[in-house]
């Protein structure tokens, strides 16, 4: 039997209990993450001057160098201590619609404990505890939703705090992942 043939209750479950989880920390709970992005000073002016560039969406570095030459260079050196350096993410302009994000979410939530459930079920024998389906699933689905949260701060300067703070979530949800295959684990 496959993965998807023994464990499929456990994955929609799960992927179920993490999507109201986050639901309820991101709608209920909306201090916990309210200091995840700071307003930019003059926020109006500055909007006003990048408009009339009609940047596509896309991920920017500003400045960006052509290569390890250009890096090295006088000219390069004194775009950075000018400033300001920046990596910028910009988006469609418009309103910010979350139904294509909540159903990649959910997607990728279900991808997760798939994940979670294969390791487990190839590392777990049949005949196992609460316990120790708790353990595999849980560092694999933390793995899955906290993992790479760290190269953003560590690379690309993301706050420490948000980077915290998203991770203490992933906790959360990797909790609730794992209890759900503890609960439903085939004996």
């Amino acid at each position: 039997m496959t993965v998807l043939q023994t464990l499929w209750l456990p994955i929609l479950l799960s992927s179920v209990f993490v999507f109201i989880a986050s639901s309820i920390i991101h709608m209920a709970l909306p201090w916990w993450h309210k200091g995840d992005y700071a307003k930019v000073p003059e926020e109006a002016k500055v909007m006003e001057t990048l408009r009339p560039f009609a940047t596509p969406p896309g991920d920017y570095m500003v400045p960006l160098c052509s290569g390890s030459a250009e890096m090295r260079s006088p000219e390069f050196a004194e775009k950075l201590r000018k400033g300001p350096v920046m990596m910028l993410t910009v988006i469609p302009s418009g309103p910010i619609g979350v139904g294509k994000s909540l159903a990649l979410w959910f997607l990728y939530l279900i991808v997760v404990s798939f994940f979670a459930g294969y390791v487990a079920r190839h590392a777990l024998p049949s005949a196992v505890g609460y316990d120790r389906v708790f353990r595999v699933v849980g560092v694999t689905s933390f793995l899955g939703y906290a993992g790479a949260l760290w190269q953003m701060s560590i690379w690309y300067r993301r706050s420490w705090r948000t980077t915290i703070i998203a991770t203490v979530d992933g906790l959360i949800y990797a909790g609730l992942t794992a209890g759900t295959f503890g609960w439903l684990w085939a004996r």
